[in-house]
């Protein structure tokens, strides 16, 4: 019987934790403290109040006895706790575990990616087995067992299909990439656009506004991950166009829900206040303007969203300015390359014709 081990009570763990389970593996649970375990075995996780977690699932803080032999081990863990959660478990890794980050964000103040975080707090010899989990996964929906899919990334695609055969469950379809960077910018940035599409929402633009801003959206997160070395295709697949179709239009989004308080005039302190989760949106929105500034993007959209965060600016008067924005070529933008790209593009295809 597969051994996995999972890193962290949040909705998403517990959520990988019901569905390795029920596929047959043995599924070890940590928890940062004796009474957190105690709580969520007797009487389940208050995040997901709904949800029954199977007694075959060992729900434990000693973190030697969650590692023991495990074959795998998953971190859906904030990623401003990544570095701290994989500093624990880098002394019980071996060179056959696979090390799975299923985070969405940017570390602050380094601005990088979960994998970056990772390989920087293990054995050089175990870089090989970092992967990356992304894709539309809204917890409540796949504990539930309806349908969805993600995608597993690697620089090696052995350890993405070792990933992939292990993760993959009867409702829960994981396809493989090579393109690690573009996956876990994609599941990042993506959560700056649920933000703004949470504003739209709150002020009531309508759907075309909210395509719109989406759209325009997706291009400019898709021309920051270019600058950072991934496939501009991979913002086309389930990491990117996926992830931010269900993260804009689901209520069950965190981020989205962030976008529609703050058009109802709430500050960001009082509503991450009331909030029982992370929204991995605001820190990324952070993250990814201090990218910006430092590769010299133009990103009006993490612009605006940024001050709408951390410089207190108006929401209505902040979507007035993007949907009034300046015009002009869709693929362009200040050291974007996306519409270089366009014309080689051209330029290939009128001499093969």
């Amino acid at each position: 019987m597969q051994k996995i081990a999972i890193i962290g009570t949040t909705s998403w763990g517990i959520t990988l934790s019901i569905l390795l389970s029920g596929k047959g593996a043995k599924v070890r649970l940590w928890a940062r403290t004796q009474r957190e375990a105690n709580k969520i075995r007797k009487k389940g996780s208050e995040r997901l109040p709904d949800v029954v977690i199977p007694k075959e699932i060992t729900i434990t803080h000693q973190i030697d006895e969650a590692l023991d032999g495990a074959s795998a081990v998953i971190l859906p863990v904030p990623s401003d706790t990544m570095r701290q959660n994989i500093s624990r478990i880098a002394n019980h890794l071996t060179r056959s575990t696979i090390i799975i980050s299923a985070s969405k964000g940017l570390e602050l103040g380094s601005n990088k990616r979960m994998s970056e975080v990772i390989a920087e707090e293990i054995n050089p010899r175990f870089h090989v087995n970092i992967c990356a989990l992304s894709g539309p996964q809204l917890s409540r929906e796949i504990i539930h067992n309806l349908p969805a899919a993600a995608v597993v990334a690697s620089e090696d695609r052995s350890t993405a299909n070792k990933a992939q055969r292990i993760l993959t469950c009867p409702t829960f379809c994981v396809f493989t990439h090579t393109d690690i960077i573009g996956v876990e910018l994609g599941g990042s940035l993506k959560n700056i656009l649920a933000l703004g599409a949470g504003i739209a929402d709150g002020l009531g633009y309508g759907d075309n506004a909210k395509s719109a801003f989406m759209t325009r959206g997706l291009t400019e997160i898709t021309a920051l991950g270019m600058a950072l070395g991934a496939n501009p295709l991979t913002f086309s697949g389930l990491a990117g166009l996926g992830d931010m179709i269900t993260t804009c239009a689901s209520p069950l989004s965190r981020n989205h829900y962030v976008g529609v308080e703050l058009a109802k005039g709430r500050s960001l302190e009082e509503i991450l206040h009331t909030m029982n989760q992370v929204a991995e949106g605001v820190n990324t929105t952070l993250a990814a303007h201090d990218l910006a500034q430092q590769l010299g993007l133009e990103m009006p959209i993490t612009e605006k969203i940024y001050q709408v965060l951390y410089e207190n600016y108006d929401t209505k008067q902040a979507a007035e300015e993007l949907m009034g924005g300046n015009v002009k070529h869709e693929l362009s933008g200040r050291r974007w390359r996306l519409f270089s790209l366009f014309r080689q593009q051209k330029r290939t295809t009128s001499k093969s014709s």
